[in-house]
């Protein structure tokens, strides 16, 4: 248990005289500098609470003081002490946040935000849960906290109300204890903060079984110290015995606390007089043959237990855990339970499958949560070994959460991956939600469908009484969707309306991309081949329905294999040149192969600007190199015969790394002020260079027509930036420009 320290009083309030003593205790063990920002912390929490009245010997400001001392006990830096000793600070007249970052840091006001926020989510709403719903609640409480200290800060703040609960009506306790005994005292279990958990558990059943506590209470005899002074005995007799047979070997005991009896006796059906671990011990070594030997060595001190030996390393447990228990009488008559195990086997037990909260609390295995939990632990344990929060910052992105936790405004918890948007909560709420979805409101404020969401957010979703989904949810770089069951919804609505409906949305849809790309003609009958379809009118309802994008196929459309890109060729260009076709695995300059022919000068022709894969072909300069230039390039269409017989047959190499391709882009939109920043802003998100712009307005008609001349690697990046800039108010057309 942890204890406050003596020099604090239990009731009434803390003159000047008894915070300086405590502070003065503190400076024993810590820099002087930390003691002096955690008595500049005391001066700002009293002067908030200097106005309030104790009441039935409660003091606001003595208790901050207690849960200060109950994170010192558990050997924490600083900067969680600080962030409890303010954390009634925010919202008060005479303090705010940015008081506190100003003078404490950075560090410490995140903190205090957290903690506040986690008290909010966690208080009250436990206990309409079910089983499910109390458990998302504690992930949500372990995936909102950015910094492990604030959940330790939390529950030294829900132990120490705890403490205090008998100054609250008789139904308040047992609400408060019944929460606790939900969340906190999990979390704490999960944590490895033992300390905090055998506490808050014994407090618990207090309140919520009075009656069996105080039994349990009256039958163990001697109080907790004597237990401890027992357990600390009896470690010296076996530490010696086994220092005498050359055996290194750590031990550890303590009592077991009244919780746990109770637990025990109530699932086990057991009298008290059947519990033989009320006091424990656990002995840990290098090697599995110094497991028997151990235990030989107590049973040769105390009288085994008949039938209370159990050897678990022999034949473990289907979790896989490894032990050998067993239980003896002291010299006083009761039973000590001894546990002996190797260190490795003790991992396994603490953080491996068979760890205690796996196997007690939750049937569901999950990695992702382990993997949360297992840093949360280790981070912990560095605490006691003196590492400073800056050696892991390497393992930041370790911790970073895979998984967020949201509210709905009922206070139900729903569980979404990381990134997942409103529309996404919608339809982990049911699928009519998600359908007819238009709006959502964050924490009280309107925000747009397609913003990330935080774990411990509320949200409220804004409904239509008949609607479907939008088709932009299903673009990929609208950022509507991040969950396949979402996407999975979406799509399955779209394909249950109407084929012919399906078939002249999908076919304008192409259409429409075609241009805007400036890629060939589609070949529909080739493109339902290469997508498996019967029909092209397969196809186009495919796309019409979401399930195939017109992006996707019109990329597909402009990846020419050689015998398209031939079977395609202008019927002017010679017979020679389409006799010809290179191979794009035999190299080249740069992203152009020539006839197989490598380090050949090439270059992109300006006047047509093509990008991979259009269909190219080659024209052989005087003294430049290779020009290259789309099939349907005006200038090719209007050589003579002379130049024709340049021409020369070219295809794209395998690999573009690292290439840029220059097109033209051509806006149209309504003409108003801040056209171009928007217009510009989008090129910059996209991290598109944009070498020429070309603007005219037409006053009459209020209209700009745009022509950027940009950067892109290939034609995807180009679909995407053609997206984006068409999603801009007042834009009312874009599409590449072929000259």
């Amino acid at each position: 248990m942890v204890s406050s320290v003596s020099s604090l009083p239990r009731k009434g309030t803390a003159n000047a005289e008894q915070l300086e003593s405590w502070l003065s205790g503190l400076a024993e063990r810590r820099p002087r500098e930390d003691v002096d920002r955690l008595r500049e912390a005391a001066a700002m929490a009293r002067a908030v609470h200097q106005s309030e009245s104790p009441s039935d010997d409660f003091d606001r400001f003595l208790s901050l003081l207690h849960t200060v001392d109950t994170l010192d006990r558990l050997k924490l830096d600083i900067e969680p002490l600080l962030a409890a000793m303010l954390s009634e600070v925010p919202g008060q007249a005479t303090g705010d946040t940015a008081r506190i970052e100003e003078r404490f840091g950075a560090v410490v006001a995140a903190m205090v935000v957290q903690v506040s926020r986690i008290r909010e989510l966690s208080a009250g709403g436990s206990q309409a849960l079910d089983e499910r719903g109390v458990e998302n609640l504690r992930r949500m409480l372990l995936g909102i906290a950015d910094d492990v200290r604030a959940i330790l800060v939390v529950l030294a703040k829900r132990l120490q109300l705890m403490r205090d609960l008998k100054r609250l009506p008789l139904e308040a306790q047992r609400s408060v204890a019944r929460e606790t005994q939900l969340v906190h005292a999990p979390l704490a279990n999960r944590l490895g903060v033992w300390q905090l958990k055998w506490e808050l558990e014994d407090l618990c059943l207090r309140y919520l079984e009075p009656d069996q506590y105080i039994g349990l209470a009256k039958q163990l005899d001697g109080k907790r110290r004597e237990r401890e002074a027992f357990i600390a005995e009896a470690v010296k007799r076996v530490l010696g015995a086994c220092t005498q047979a050359d055996i290194p070997v750590e031990l550890s005991g303590r009592p077991k606390h009244i919780f746990s009896i109770w637990k025990k006796m109530k699932h086990k059906r057991l009298d008290f007089e059947q519990v033989f671990d009320v006091r424990a011990l656990r002995a840990l070594v290098d090697t599995v043959p110094q497991c028997y030997e151990v235990l030989g060595i107590v049973h040769s001190l105390w009288r085994p237990v008949p039938g209370e030996f159990d050897d678990y390393i022999a034949h473990p447990k289907p979790n896989g855990y490894r032990s050998l228990h067993t239980a003896v009488v002291g010299d006083d008559g009761k039973p000590l339970e001894i546990q002996v195990r190797t260190r490795e086997m003790h991992e396994h037990a603490e953080r491996g499958v068979a760890a205690h909260w796996r196997y007690k609390e939750s049937t569901r295995k999950d990695d992702e949560l382990e993997r949360r939990i297992e840093w949360m632990r280790r981070w912990l344990g560095q605490q006691d070994e003196e590492v400073q929060p800056a050696d892991i910052e390497a393992d930041d992105t370790e911790y970073e959460a895979r998984r967020i936790y949201v509210l709905s405004p009922q206070g139900k918890v729903v569980e979404l991956p990381s990134g997942a948007t409103p529309v996404d909560f919608a339809y982990a709420i049911h699928t009519s939600v998600g359908h007819r979805c238009r709006g959502a409101r964050v924490d009280g404020r309107i925000a747009p469908l397609a913003q990330p969401l935080m774990s411990g957010q509320k949200v409220e979703i804004l409904t239509v009484k008949e609607g479907g989904p939008s088709r932009d949810w299903l673009n990929p770089h609208s950022g509507y969707l991040t969950t396949s069951r979402a996407r999975s919804r979406v799509r399955q609505w779209f394909k249950q309306q109407d084929f012919d409906q399906h078939v002249v949305i999908g076919r304008s849809a192409l259409e429409r991309e075609v241009a805007r790309l400036g890629v060939n003609k589609p070949d529909l009958e080739r493109l339902a081949k290469r997508f498996n379809f019967k029909t092209h009118d397969d196809l186009l309802a495919a796309i019409g329905s979401g399930e195939l994008s017109a992006i996707q196929v019109a990329n597909t459309q402009s990846e020419r294999t050689e015998v398209d890109a031939a079977e395609r060729a202008d019927r002017e260009i010679p017979e020679k040149v389409r006799r010809r076709a290179p191979s794009p695995n035999s190299g080249g300059s740069g992203q152009i192969v020539v006839q197989g022919i490598g380090d050949l000068l090439t270059q992109m022709a300006r006047c047509c600007k093509p990008v991979p894969y259009d269909a190219i072909v080659g024209y052989i300069t005087r003294g430049r190199g290779v020009t290259v230039h789309r099939r349907d390039c005006a200038v090719v269409r209007k050589m003579d015969d002379a130049n024709r017989a340049r021409l020369v047959e070219v295809a794209w190499a395998d690999s573009q790394a690292d290439s840029r391709f220059l097109v033209d882009i051509h806006v149209t939109a309504g003409d108003r002020k801040g056209l171009l920043r928007d217009i510009s802003s989008v090129f910059a998100n996209a991290e598109v260079s944009v070498l020429a712009v070309n603007s005219q307005s037409n006053e009459r008609h209020e209209r700009a027509n745009m022509r950027f001349t940009a950067e892109v690697t290939d034609m995807t990046q180009l679909s995407r930036v053609i997206d984006r800039l068409a999603q801009i108010p007042d834009v009312m057309d874009v599409r590449r420009q072929i000259s």
